[in-house]
C-alpha cells in the first residue's frame, strides 16, 4: 500500500477510520477484515426483510429431516451482505462512491453459527475520465471459522481519490 497520509478534520484534528481511497492502493495489496458470526437472528431478520420465506430458511423441523447440511443454512445472498457489511466498516467509510458490477460464486454452505471474514486483494486500481475518482476492483473471499472459502466475488466500485491538501 502506499503512505496514506491522515485525514485532517476543519479544525486540524486527525480522523480515524476513513476507507480506502483509490489512489492510495496498488495492485496486488492484500488485506481481511475482521469477523463476524452470523445467528439464527440474523437469518430470521434477512428472511423477513427480503421475503426469502423459503422452508429450507424458515422452518427448522423440516430442515432436521430434509436437509443434507444437518443445520439451518444461510442464505448466500446474506453471506454476501455481511461479508460486503464488513468491507463497509474497514475499507468504504466516506471513500466509496458506487458498487458498479461483481460475479458472486457460493462454494459452500454457510450455517447459523458460522463466523466469516473477507480476505480480499486488489486487482485493479485506475482513474476514471472525471477528476475526483477512480475504479477499484478487488478479488475477495469470503473465509469461515474453518479456513473454508464459502464464497468469492471481485465487485468493481467506484471510489474517491484521496483530497489534494
Amino acid at each position: 500500500m502506499k503512505h496514506q497520509p491522515i485525514t485532517k478534520d476543519k479544525n486540524g484534528l486527525d480522523v480515524y477510520g476513513i476507507g480506502l481511497y483509490w489512489d492510495d492502493v496498488e495492485v496486488g495489496y492484500r488485506f481481511r477484515t475482521l469477523g463476524r458470526t452470523i445467528t439464527e437472528a440474523d437469518i430470521t431478520l434477512f428472511v423477513g426483510a427480503t421475503g426469502m420465506v423459503e422452508e429450507m430458511f424458515t422452518n427448522v423441523e423440516y430442515i432436521s429431516e430434509v436437509s443434507v447440511i444437518g443445520s439451518r443454512p444461510v442464505p448466500g445472498s446474506l453471506v454476501f451482505c455481511i461479508a460486503e457489511g464488513l468491507l463497509m466498516q474497514s475499507t468504504m467509510q466516506r471513500t466509496g462512491m458506487a458498487f458498479l458490477e461483481a460475479d458472486l460464486k457460493i462454494h459452500r454452505p454457510t450455517t447459523a453459527g458460522d463466523t466469516i471474514h473477507v480476505e480480499c486483494e486488489v486487482v485493479e486500481a485506475r482513474a476514471t475520465s472525471k477528476p475526483g475518482r477512480g475504479l477499484m476492483r478487488t478479488a475477495n473471499r469470503v473465509v469461515n471459522q474453518r479456513g473454508e472459502v464459502v464464497a468469492s466475488y471481485n465487485p468493481l466500485r467506484m471510489v474517491k481519490s484521496r483530497p489534494q491538501p
